[in-house]
């Protein structure tokens, strides 16, 4: 997958009133951008769950419940999601 760097500025004082450290500062602030872009419906759940940095959609729902942000995950979601996991196990 390509990646692009954005530098962006902020003030300091923001900075230690978030509730990371530094090191932790550039996957929180991507996990927040994911959550905030799949609110506002401008990124499907594959593609925040991507740009959060997360492994699979289980661990992007999960972070959107922490975030109570709701998923609209369907029963016929779920079927696919079955018939899916049917089809590589077998």
């Amino acid at each position: 997958m390509r990646q692009t760097t954005l530098n962006i500025e902020m003030p300091v004082s923001i900075l230690t009133t978030l509730p990371v450290n530094r090191k932790q500062l550039p996957g929180y602030i991507l996990k927040t951008l994911a959550v905030e872009l799949f609110r506002e419906g401008k990124l499907s759940l594959g593609k925040a769950r991507e740009l959060a940095g997360l492994s699979d959609k289980w661990e992007m729902i999960r972070l959107l419940g922490e975030r109570e942000v709701s998923v609209n995950y369907t029963a016929d979601d779920a079927e696919i999601d079955v018939e899916t996991l049917d089809r590589l196990l077998t």
